[in-house]
């Protein structure tokens, strides 16, 4: 059987307070595994601002629409407004999601942080941002957590690294073709990585005439045929709102070419961990992604 798992990247406060909700509904009436990954401390999301100058950065908002997927509150957490503290304020809301049956994990401390520090950030300041998000974690859910997913696809050695010492038992932190081991300046990461292998709606939109009502058949499309396991991310902001009727499209078009959905741990479970091919990781662009991300490399030694 092929499988499909959902990676399912909650940034914001809001997005924890109405998508994620939504999310659980929905998938528990398409009865589709998922996993959960939680950003644990402040929202500070209107400090995003300042990646205007980045290359590519203000087409991509053009395309997608923040204002409209976000709100206006939102982006002026951080900024004019104090950000809310996401772990502290929503506990009942993410335990929830674990009593509903569905897998809970790390995404980061503070998302807007830690996507545009993390790259030349330091040991110490990675290990403090980790360390703040797992111990939040195990406040909120009783237990270390067991899978991590980098926000914004940001990584640096150190936190590959981390991943490894603090105990998760696979990560999700980059975009890639299948399940590897990585190595990174030649040093192997004892923590297994199940990158994102399909595009995400939001790299979609906009780009070739793909409209948000057009996305869904067109990412179909793309998966028709194909046989192998594929890992999509989807944000609680985005199809946990106004796009939920698209990824509901998603679901049942999946469930039709066949696809078992599953959570990302569903899915290394039938996995020999011990016998997954080495790849080097290293950063590159992604079409529709401003920016570049920790992208699955050659096989090393290549």
């Amino acid at each position: 059987m092929k499988r499909l798992a959902l990676k399912i990247d909650v940034d914001t406060y809001r997005g924890t307070l109405r998508g994620v909700p939504a999310l659980v509904d929905l998938l528990t009436r398409q009865q589709a595994g998922a996993t959960f990954l939680f950003s644990l401390g402040p929202d500070h999301t209107g400090r995003a601002i300042r990646r205007a100058f980045r290359p590519g950065f203000m087409k991509k908002v053009k395309r997608t629409s923040v204002l409209e997927h976000y709100g206006l509150l939102t982006l002026m957490y951080g900024v004019v407004l104090p950000g809310p503290n996401i772990g502290r304020r929503c506990g009942s809301t993410l335990r929830a999601v674990r009593d509903a049956g569905f897998e809970v994990g790390v995404h980061c401390w503070d998302h807007v942080r830690w996507q545009d520090g993390v790259v030349g950030a330091d040991n110490a300041w990675v290990e403090t941002e980790m360390t703040r998000a797992v111990a939040r974690f195990t406040e909120i859910f009783g237990e270390a957590p067991r899978v991590h997913g980098a926000a914004g696809w940001q990584m640096n050695r150190h936190a590959l690294r981390l991943t490894q010492r603090l105990g998760f038992a696979i990560s999700s932190d980059c975009r890639g073709t299948h399940p590897f081991i990585p190595v990174i300046d030649g040093e192997i990461v004892a923590c297994p990585q199940l990158p994102t292998t399909l595009p995400t709606l939001d790299e979609l939109i906009g780009v070739d005439d793909i409209t948000a009502d057009s996305v869904a058949n067109h990412l179909l499309a793309l998966t028709a045929g194909q046989s192998g396991d594929q890992v999509f991310t989807l944000h609680a902001e985005l199809e946990g709102m106004r796009l939920l009727p698209q990824f509901e499209r998603l679901l049942e078009g999946w469930k039709e070419q066949g696809f078992s959905l599953v959570s990302m741990a569903d899915m290394a479970a039938s996995l020999d961990l011990k016998r997954l091919p080495r790849h080097a990781v290293c950063f590159d662009e992604v079409p529709g992604r401003s920016g570049k991300l920790l992208v699955q490399g050659p096989e090393f030694p290549g």
